[in-house]
């Protein structure tokens, strides 16, 4: 709660406001522009699940107080949850947004320099479930080949940005991706078939599909495209 000295802000109630559908929709982008006003740290690259950390205070929230202020759950970046912000921030329309955290989260963005790698000192071509958020360990990774968090942080640039979902037997495209996109393209092999995806942004927009093309003809429900097993290579022309 606001009023606490410990925990004041959380970042899975906020992105939860929002990925759920329970909030009212000016709620939940107020909620999220506190999660980017409180928990994003630009300069050290972190989104942490929590501020401030519990230390000297009469809550008692459980095992997470067990860690040191700013270490795993207590106050560091959880990564579990910085995917959530960002698939929150995608579900809003924001691709910008979206897309820039994506990248903070992403391990080979904190090794891209040696001193990054002297103060990451984890391996930057796996998931950290976490990353320290206080002095004199700021930006030091923890616990890696964490697979709960690679999966979250794939979903988040999979489905969240590029909007690639497959539902039964139609493939849904919905991306919401950086302005400055111009485009994207994908590959994927649904059983003996083939589709190449490509998505265009003429328009310099993060959402709204405009046109859909399968092999040259446009769909005239853009809801999702109708998957089939043919030994063919499909093409697939998205347009923003």
């Amino acid at each position: 709660t606001a009023g606490s000295d410990a925990c004041a802000i959380d970042s899975i109630a906020q992105s939860w406001s929002v990925l759920s559908g329970a909030a009212d929709p000016e709620r939940a982008r107020r909620a999220m522009a506190s999660v980017d006003q409180r928990l994003v740290r630009r300069s050290d690259r972190l989104v942490l699940l929590l501020t401030p950390p519990f230390d000297i205070t009469k809550l008692e929230p459980g095992y997470i107080k067990g860690y040191v202020p700013g270490v795993r759950e207590n106050g560091g970046q959880y990564t579990h949850a910085g995917a959530w912000v960002v698939m929150a921030h995608a579900a809003l329309g924001d691709g910008d947004k979206a897309a820039e955290l994506l990248s903070m989260l992403n391990p080979i963005t904190h090794a891209a320099t040696p001193g990054g790698v002297q103060q990451y000192k984890v391996e930057p071509y796996v998931i950290a479930g976490d990353v320290y958020s206080q002095a004199p360990h700021v930006g030091r990774g923890g616990w890696t080949w964490y697979t709960g968090s690679a999966g979250w942080l794939y979903r988040a640039g999979l489905e969240g940005v590029l909007g690639f979902r497959v539902q039964g037997q139609r493939l849904v495209l919905d991306p919401c991706i950086p302005t400055r996109w111009k485009s994207f393209s994908i590959s994927f092999r649904y059983r003996s078939s083939q589709y190449e995806i490509m998505v265009e942004n003429p328009r310099n927009v993060s959402r709204g599909v405009s046109l859909i093309e399968v092999d040259g003809k446009a769909l005239e429900d853009r809801t999702g495209v109708p998957l089939v097993d043919d030994h063919t290579t499909h093409r697939v022309r998205v347009v923003l």
